[in-house]
């Protein structure tokens, strides 16, 4: 379901460019340490976080926005092979740095270009005054810190999903966010979705009569993406990699290749497993639809997983479920035995299936019950991206803001509290975000981040 843009297409479409401008001739909207906004013949130079799999993909559709000019690669490896999901791809700084100068290289007369700095440390990147914008793209434990490094130097930030590594951090994201009034947009691009916002108005707007259970299919088990887990013993780090920076808050150990190029995913020290790599897609959308961007669940019971010997590398979850309760009693079941994706199921047996491959009624004529203009129409986004630097432009807020996407990710922790304490239930404040009657799940809700790199 992810939408690509066309340079050429945007160039023709767009208002906001003006003709006949060169490629290379960069207007910076980048000011000190307060957020800066463009003029409207501007452009937003971009500063990419981390340059791996996922940022193979959507790299693109920053590279296709004639506003935005992609001028550095900030990442501790230089350049190693086995990421993407079949090991498929290269990825580092000089890789992105590559990306990026033949993808503008194509758009002069001279099919060459230079103008993509690429930088180890991406601390050193965000001190450059003509930044405006980056793109953290990088594993789960790195999220939080650069995050508030970049919102207190005045960058606009689009942040890849889940929001953070812990409750706490998410919470501290989307404060600072809030606090120094930079745009930001959470990668969960479900949101941009015609499937998933249509499944989510015909909700909002009683489709279905009174939701009365709300089922959630998330992957499980385990993958190899970097076709490394087989070298999970530790050895010497390569000199493509600074792998203390690549630690960074991450408690510090040997370098073990099975961990990472996406693997990292399967331990706690940098994720959540799959229960937040997907949760934070799914779970968001059912948040969406029952309005709770601002709210939860008040209990998580009925939790079941295999969890591995915690000694192992790969040490999450591979099978789980668990029910995430709301005030008004809806249930949400969530499992990795069910469908990927999510049933909505109201009353009179209708419901509604939604992933990103289809959208199903039941019964089938009741997708021609159409939204009414005067009912209840979500944000429409039709690109993630495009909707990111749009609201740098507009002020306005982004369809996937850290608020709401903190508040999705809390239940995808909570079950992971859960699961790793030996818990079946626990209670949950939405209004104080604590445990309630339980110290030990409490002081899972932050984890300390490593000295040298904590902030």
């Amino acid at each position: 379901m992810k939408h690509r843009i066309d340079r050429r297409e945007f160039l023709q479409a767009s208002a906001l460019v003006l003709a006949g401008a060169a490629l290379p001739s960069l207007t910076s909207c980048a000011t000190a340490a307060r957020p800066a906004r463009p003029s409207a013949s501007g452009r937003v130079n971009l500063g990419v976080i981390g340059f791996g799999t996922i940022a193979h993909d959507t790299i693109m559709n920053f590279l296709g926005d004639p506003r935005v000019q992609v001028v550095a690669v900030a990442d501790p490896i230089s350049d190693l092979p086995n990421y993407g999901y079949s090991g498929e791809y290269h990825g580092g700084r000089m890789v992105g740095k590559q990306r990026v100068e033949q993808f503008y290289a194509e758009e002069t007369p001279k099919r060459t270009f230079s103008g993509c700095k690429p930088y180890e440390d991406f601390r050193t990147m965000l001190d450059r005054e003509d930044l405006d914008a980056v793109y953290i793209a990088t594993p789960d434990h790195w999220h939080c810190a650069a995050a508030v490094i970049a919102a207190n130097k005045g960058k606009h930030i689009y942040g890849q999903k889940p929001l953070a590594l812990t409750i706490a951090e998410g919470r501290r994201i989307a404060d600072t966010v809030k606090s120094t009034g930079v745009t930001w947009q959470t990668g969960s691009q479900q949101r941009s979705s015609v499937y998933f916002r249509t499944a989510c108005e015909y909700v909002r707007n009683g489709r279905l009569g009174r939701v009365r259970r709300i089922t959630v299919g998330l992957p499980g088990g385990r993958s190899d993406w970097s076709r490394l887990a087989a070298r999970n013993k530790p050895e010497q780090p390569p000199r493509e990699l600074n792998y203390d920076l690549w630690l960074g808050p991450a408690p510090e150990r040997e370098y073990v290749p099975a961990l990472l190029q996406l693997n990292w995913r399967h331990n706690w020290d940098f994720s959540g497993g799959m229960i937040t790599d997907w949760g934070a897609h799914h779970l968001d959308i059912v948040q969406w639809a029952l309005n709770q961007d601002g709210g939860g669940p008040v209990r998580i019971e009925n939790v079941v997983a295999d969890l591995p010997d915690q000694s192992q590398i790969y040490n999450t979850p591979t099978h789980y479920s668990f029910d995430a309760v709301y005030a008004d009693g809806t249930v949400v079941s969530v499992s990795d035995k069910n469908e990927n994706g999510i049933l909505f199921e109201g009353d009179s047996g209708k419901s509604l299936f939604v992933s990103r491959e289809k959208l199903v009624f039941t019964p089938v004529d009741l997708r021609r019950d159409k939204i009414r203009p005067e009912e209840i129409h979500l944000y429409e986004s039709r690109v993630h991206e495009v909707n990111f630097i749009d609201c740098i432009f507009n002020r306005k807020p982004t369809i996937a803001p850290p608020e709401a996407s903190h508040r999705a990710i809390t239940i995808s922790h909570l079950a992971n509290i859960a699961i790793r304490l030996g818990r079946t239930k626990l209670q949950w404040d939405p209004a104080t975000e604590k445990v309630i009657d339980d110290d030990r799940a409490n002081a899972m809700l932050s984890r300390p981040m490593r000295r040298a790199y904590a902030v």
